[in-house]
Formats: structure tokens, C-alpha cells, sequence
């Protein structure tokens, strides 16, 4: 596949807000380089997705940055948005967050098969109020 078509296809899916899975393999597998979880199979990510975005967090990434080759492409932006429910036990804070993020992704065909998330997990805690520099976040 030519690099315009992945970089078609990829941009497609950036220009969905994560809704159109479409580009991803069967098979595909994101994975939370900080945490190592594991979100298999194209449902398995759409499920992550719509925790992440629309159960947890009201949120959004905000691109800065996209690269595309026939083999790989990155997306790097800041996750944007408000704490709304439970997330890795900590309740709802209502909190506003932005928290730098980068995916490097793995083209096959032009099709998504690999994505590994770069998340700024202290960061987020941080901004939810828990964690080192807490106190700091909250003024």
C-alpha cells in the first residue's frame, strides 16, 4: 500500500474521534505502555476507547502532531477533557485534564495491527488530585 493511501486511511481514522475502527486489523492490539494492559481484537479497542473517552473522561485528543509511513504512523496530541466517573478507583472529581500523549502504530496493508499508548499516567493523577504534586495541581 502506497503511503498516501495509509496516510488516507489513518487520517480517516483520527478525523473520527476514535468512532470509525474501520482501518483496524482483526486481529489488532493497543497496548498502555505504562500500565501493560492489553486491549485485543477491534472490539476489545473500541471497547478501551469508549471507556477512556466517553465513561471516564468527557474527552477529545488534540493532535499536534501526525506522522505517516507505509509501516508505522504516530499521533501526538494531549487527551483533553473532564474526570466524569470512576477511572483506576479513583471516583468522579470533575476535574479538567490535559495530559500529553503519544501512539506509535503499526501499519500492515494499511490496516492498524499494533498500537502502543505513551500516556503520561503521573500527569493525570496529578491533575485528578492524587499522587505526587497533588496538593500543587489543585491550586
Amino acid at each position: 500500500m502506497s503511503v498516501e493511501r495509509a496516510r488516507e486511511n489513518f487520517q480517516r481514522y483520527i478525523d473520527s474521534a476514535h468512532e470509525d475502527l474501520s482501518m483496524m486489523a482483526e486481529d489488532v492490539v493497543f497496548t498502555n505502555m505504562a500500565t501493560g494492559d492489553r486491549h485485543e481484537g477491534i472490539e476489545g479497542v473500541r471497547q478501551m476507547l469508549q471507556y477512556i473517552y466517553h465513561v471516564a473522561f468527557d474527552a477529545h485528543a488534540e493532535t499536534r502532531t501526525v506522522l505517516v509511513t507505509e509501516e508505522h504512523a504516530l499521533l501526538e496530541g494531549d487527551f483533553v477533557g473532564r474526570h466524569i466517573a470512576d477511572f483506576a478507583g479513583i471516583p468522579a472529581t470533575n476535574r479538567a485534564v490535559r495530559v500529553p500523549l503519544c501512539v506509535v502504530y503499526d501499519l500492515e496493508n494499511g490496516m492498524i495491527k499494533r498500537g502502543r499508548v505513551y500516556f503520561e499516567v503521573p500527569a493525570l493523577m496529578q491533575q485528578l488530585g492524587v499522587g505526587p504534586g497533588a496538593a500543587a495541581a489543585a491550586v
